[in-house]
């Protein structure tokens, strides 16, 4: 069996960030505070590697995201089964997805964070 072209599968994850888009709360939001930071991060006079950090981190919360989605969708088809468990591993995913989402506003805070003080202090003070 031939498997998909390379645009066939490039299309098929197309669909599924749609879908993710569509009916995930939380990655239109985190969707969102990324696009903050990207155009943060090109109107900053930031450094080749600090925007770079500010991608990592930025993708990383997106990708563990769409990791979370996904094993909540499995794990709810095996729900009336094992509810306690489906709980514990939707509990668990969930955190790694606030400790990584913490994480890149410490960093974008850091990073960020003697611009926007010199614009308070410019501008306010």
């Amino acid at each position: 069996m031939k498997s998909p072209s390379f645009f066939r599968r490039l299309r098929y994850a197309a669909r599924g960030l749609s879908l993710a888009f569509q009916s995930e709360q939380s990655f239109r939001l985190q969707s969102l505070a990324a696009v903050f930071v990207i155009v943060a991060a090109l109107i900053f006079p930031l450094s080749i590697l600090e925007r770079l950090i500010l991608l990592v981190v930025v993708m990383s919360v997106l990708v563990l995201e769409l990791l979370n989605s996904c094993v909540e969708r499995v794990a709810d088809l095996m729900k009336p089964r094992l509810d306690e468990y489906v709980r514990e591993v939707k509990d668990v995913m969930a955190g790694a997805v606030l400790l990584a989402s913490l994480f890149s506003l410490l960093i974008a805070l850091l990073i960020f964070g003697p611009y926007l003080l010199a614009l308070v202090h410019t501008y306010f003070l």
